[in-house]
């Protein structure tokens, strides 16, 4: 590969992620236009890159699934009235209603991709935050920290976690007896910034619950229906691959967005030209250039050059090596969005191991089936708390944040890069510490 396509494959990475800072123009349009760039350079053929969105097809299908999904349903209203129903569960008080979405978010996430809880939850949060007359990007922004804290809960609660787990061959089981505590701890992290992030929010207090508007429900039999399809879904989700014929996620949402548009179509609540028309086109459109942009830096060997300077800097130094990679990916995850990043770090942190003689050669192999040295695996860990917690410093740093965003431009508000950044640095340098300090204690000292 010659030199000036990696040099131009780094340039134009560095540039849209420069222009998302600054807001010159749109996200979506900057990551596309960057990987528009590299395909007329020829960096890339126009085959090439969409190879590259082909192999995340699981993530572009689950995400689509999900928006038709959850679109589907609401001419029933019933995001609305589950709305008002948390916010008089809480009684009112901003205080409660802060805790609330602690408390729900946080099992959810536990089972099911923080992505896709996202996409779920988030359509409650504009209803409730107008309920009680208060901006509701802050609560979404919260939502997006509770979500990508308790993706470290399990093996299947973050999409960057899963595949740094698939990586190094650890079990469901094994997952949660070593790393789902750091989970637990990132969680509590963010829950001990609330009366001082959401100070406003956190004084709110509705005194007159009479006040708020009680929607009704639309076409109670349809949601009957909807009700089943969607517990098919999330059912699906947790024990689909485990069957003797898996089904991914991707292909469960899906069908249960087939089944949802089925539904929708004949009993003539709403058309499919509609649904599909409200579909976020923007955020699956950023996904798919981020994932070029993420294939010109591999195709380039830009990644793979990564690896020697790791050896150069860590050598056989697990200790410091971990601690490195934590705050290193951490602080690269919040602006490289960390599915992306860590599919592009697992064959890096291999080559690096095998480069400096901490494992076999054997661990290189696509299908390797073995278990790593148990002295070596800290940096995996690291690497896993680094992309996952990273991703809460920056509107880019994570999947469920650019969804959260979607859906707060989709409800008439925007959540701009530097109103992300004021709430996301402060927990991401508190959850990257708390989990340096829980790797450090479990599993160097």
């Amino acid at each position: 590969m010659e030199h000036w396509q990696a040099i131009l494959s780094v340039i134009t990475f560095l540039g849209v992620i420069l222009l998302i800072m600054t807001e010159w123009v749109h996200l979506t349009i900057a990551a596309l236009l960057g990987a528009l760039l590299l395909v007329f350079t020829n960096v890339m053929t126009l085959k090439e890159a969409v190879g590259y969105i082909g192999n995340s097809h699981g993530t572009l299908g689950l995400f689509f699934g999900v928006m038709v999904l959850v679109r589907a349903f609401e001419p029933t209203k019933i995001f609305d009235y589950l709305a008002t129903q948390i916010v008089i569960l809480a009684k009112g008080d901003g205080k409660r209603l802060l805790l609330s979405i602690v408390g729900i978010v946080t099992p959810i996430c536990a089972v099911l991709p923080n992505a896709t809880t996202v996409m779920l939850l988030a359509p409650l949060i504009p209803p409730m935050a107008e309920e009680i007359g208060i901006n509701f990007v802050p609560l979404l922004i919260l939502m997006v920290f509770i979500a990508n804290s308790a993706g470290l809960l399990t093996l299947v609660g973050d999409p960057a976690t899963f595949i740094v787990g698939d990586a190094i061959n650890i079990s469901f089981i094994d997952y949660l007896w070593h790393l789902s505590l750091g989970g637990v701890i990132a969680v509590v992290t963010v829950t001990a910034t609330l009366p001082f992030l959401f100070r406003k929010i956190w004084h709110t207090k509705l005194d007159n619950l009479e006040e708020l508007p009680h929607p009704q429900i639309n076409h109670p039999r349809v949601l009957t229906v909807g009700a089943v399809i969607i517990a098919f879904v999330l059912i699906f989700f947790v024990i689909g691959e485990s069957l003797p014929v898996p089904l991914s996620p991707a292909a469960v949402a899906l069908l249960g967005a087939a089944l949802a548009l089925l539904l929708s179509h004949q009993s003539r609540i709403d058309t499919v030209n509609n649904i599909l028309r409200d579909v976020d086109w923007s955020t699956l459109i950023f996904f798919m250039s981020i994932f070029v942009l993420i294939g010109g830096l591999e195709k380039t060997g830009v990644i793979n050059g990564l690896s020697g300077f790791l050896a150069l800097i860590l050598g056989k130094n697990i200790i410091l090596g971990s601690l490195v990679l934590l705050f290193f990916v951490g602080i690269l995850s919040s602006v490289v969005p960390n599915i992306p990043l860590v599919v592009a770090m697992v064959p890096l942190l291999k080559q690096y191991l095998v480069s400096v003689g901490l494992a076999p050669t054997e661990v290189l192999a696509q299908d390797f089936q073995g278990q790593f040295p148990a002295e070596v695996l800290p940096l995996f860990y690291a690497m896993m708390f680094g992309a996952t917690l990273g991703g809460n410093g920056t509107l880019v740093g994570a999947s469920s944040n650019i969804v959260a965003a979607g859906i707060s431009e989709q409800h008439g508000r925007r959540i701009s890069f530097k109103t992300f950044l004021h709430y996301g640095i402060p927990v991401m340098f508190l959850q990257l510490a708390t989990s340096g300090l829980y790797v450090l204690v479990r599993f160097l000292i």
